[in-house]
């Protein structure tokens, strides 16, 4: 390998980048999200608005617990599952 040459971000063969917080958010009114709560079920590409963190993008989900981003970053919370 030559030394003047970066390795190239690797991702599984078709998998997409991740996107952005900024590019998710793009385009999405006001009536796109769904108030966080605990007693609530939210699935991958849900669009939440959280009292704390503000708007976010539900990245997964695994039994109770999500991966949302952020503007801050991420963020594990539990949902009803």
């Amino acid at each position: 390998m030559r030394d003047d040459v970066e390795d190239a971000p690797r991702h599984k063969r078709g998998a997409e980048p991740e996107k952005s917080w900024s590019e998710h958010m793009e385009g999405q009114g006001d009536s796109a999200f769904v108030a966080y709560a605990l007693s609530g079920h939210f699935k991958t590409g849900a669009l939440i608005s959280h009292s704390t963190f503000g708007r976010g993008v539900v990245l997964g989900a695994v039994e109770r617990r999500i991966d949302v981003l952020f503007e801050a970053g991420k963020k594990t919370l539990t949902h009803a599952g």
